[in-house]
């Protein structure tokens, strides 16, 4: 009886590993044909590729020519940014999602990608790669690099052409890269000629690896700074700081007129305090009016022929001074534009209205506030960091580094 059990036992046993291992390879088969199915199904690994942190995506372009050729074409890296897109900005090493409740991974760390002993900081952010400079030391002897975070990659930008003389007189550098129209980059330097304030533009392209001098120029006073680059549709702009504001064409090697919102930042009108670019819209910000409360700000967006602004969004930003009285710098008369310390990081807009926010940093913390709603929070408090270096980023090129095949 006992023999007779242990033989049903063992029976048993043996009976249910034959099922598992039929199973297993059932299972194995299904997960063969399943793979089978996904990989020739070009919008059916889209999906789920779409799902994927951008570290995951760029190393599956290595599995064949065909996932590379996939994951490079625009169709999909327009999808990937509309659904992995999140806005954040760098301040020293720390990375600071603009979205608390989506927080994915920096795209890298800090910029000890070339031993600079002057160490390195971010100039402008254009479509996914940076222009950077040497964080210390004159203008004479400053280098200019262009790094693409995603591959790691760096180029050193050769100096201006012309010696000291030039190169000491830099005014202006601009980098310009659309990675749906070319995989290569261009650096526009303007710098000025003593006395006469006479501004020259020179053009460096990866294509060639070398610096055009432009034929364009145009007079200003001499310390006239340019600021805040941005490259859109074909054009650098930089942030109006003289009498007469123009940008430059790349592709006609024009420089055009840039006319001022109505108000203007000059004569009677506010202080400017921000200009960029998001979603293809350009922005300029002043305050409203020197009369009135430094609070209360003018959110202006260019025509998309260029030839004028129009007033987009009035901010008062009342309610952020009641919840943060720490804006007021009692040090400072009222009247000062320094009465009320804060600082616009940028100006974000959302796929629908409503949801389009700016970035305000004020002591010890930087905030969100919806411009419509007029609600904001709090996404980083600064108050435990010191001697703080803020190295912006455009917020829509943060996570576009899945798109970079630029030449280096």
């Amino acid at each position: 009886m006992v023999n007779t059990r242990a033989k049903l036992q063992k029976f048993n046993t043996t009976m249910k590993l034959c099922f598992s291992e039929a199973a297993m390879a059932d299972s194995d088969h299904l997960a063969t044909q399943s793979g089978a199915l996904i990989g020739s199904n070009d919008d059916l690994l889209i999906q789920i590729l779409l799902r994927l942190p951008v570290t995951s995506v760029l190393r599956f372009r290595s599995v064949s020519k065909h996932w590379r050729s996939l994951l490079s074409q625009q169709h999909f890296t327009l999808l990937y940014n509309k659904v992995s897109i999140s806005p954040a900005l760098f301040v020293s090493n720390l990375y600071i999602p603009f979205d608390v409740q989506n927080q994915s991974r920096p795209p890298f760390r800090n910029l000890d990608f070339y031993p600079d002993i002057c160490g390195i900081r971010i100039v402008q952010s254009c479509n996914g790669l940076l222009l950077c400079c040497s964080k210390k030391g004159h203008q004479r002897v400053r280098k200019y690099y262009v790094f693409n975070p995603t591959t790691k990659q760096f180029a050193l930008i050769p100096s201006v052409p012309g010696g000291m003389d030039v190169r000491k007189t830099i005014r202006f550098m601009g980098l310009a890269f659309h990675q749906t129209g070319c995989v290569h980059y261009k650096v526009v330097c303007i710098h000025v000629v003593k006395p006469d304030g006479l501004f020259k533009i020179q053009i460096y392209s990866s294509d060639t690896r070398k610096w055009k001098i432009s034929d364009q120029s145009f007079y200003a006073p001499y310390y006239t700074p340019l600021r805040y680059g941005v490259f859109m549709n074909q054009a650098i702009f930089w942030a109006p700081s003289c009498d007469n504001p123009s940008y430059f064409k790349l592709d006609t090697h024009e420089l055009k007129s840039l006319p001022l919102p109505s108000v203007g930042v000059y004569g009677d009108g506010g202080m400017l305090l921000y200009f960029g670019e998001s979603r293809g819209h350009l922005h300029l910000v002043e305050t409203a009016d020197w009369g009135e409360t430094h609070l209360h700000l003018n959110v202006y967006e260019m025509l998309n022929d260029h030839s004028g602004w129009f007033l987009k969004y009035a901010v008062e930003l009342d309610e952020l001074l009641h919840a943060y009285p720490q804006m007021i710098n009692s040090y400072q008369d009222p009247s000062s534009p320094r009465y009320y310390e804060f600082e616009l990081f940028d100006v974000v807009r959302g796929e629908e209205e409503d949801e389009t926010f700016m970035v305000i940093k004020i002591p010890g913390k930087i905030i969100r506030y919806n411009v419509v709603y007029k609600s904001f929070k709090q996404i980083f408090d600064l108050s435990h960091l010191h001697d703080i270096s803020y190295g912006r980023i455009g917020h829509s090129d943060v996570h576009r580094y899945i798109e970079n095949l630029a030449s280096f």
